[in-house]
């Protein structure tokens, strides 16, 4: 299938995220900061997907994805969040929180689709 970076700080929501997106049959790597997110895509390009939580210290979701599209602009990045909309003037697809796993296979599609 595919191999899917996720992105939360939150360890109990990654891992239950996490959980979700392998019973689909997709590869799964964790990050717990924008910055470890950096780290991991700089080492794999077989990355074909993000999906990062909005609301992180040190680095949210959105700035997240503007250094992602700075190296590799045709990588997908879904923006996990409980409040809503992206900040105005970013076109990111959002996955609403809390969310099940049909709702997360049905963004994992639609991002890759894309």
């Amino acid at each position: 299938m595919h191999t899917i970076l996720l992105v939360d700080d939150d360890a109990l929501t990654a891992m239950g995220s996490a959980d979700l997106i392998e019973d689909l049959g997709h590869t799964v790597l964790t990050a717990h900061s924008g910055k470890e997110a950096l780290a991991i895509a700089a080492e794999r390009p077989d990355l074909d997907l993000v999906v990062t939580d909005q609301s992180m210290p040190g680095m949210s979701g959105v700035e997240l994805a503007k250094a992602l599209r700075a190296e590799r602009p045709a990588l997908p990045v879904i923006l996990a969040t409980g409040y809503g909309a992206p900040p105005e003037g970013e076109s990111l697809p959002t996955l609403p929180k809390p969310y099940d796993q049909a709702q997360l296979d049905a963004a994992i599609r639609s991002a890759l689709a894309r």
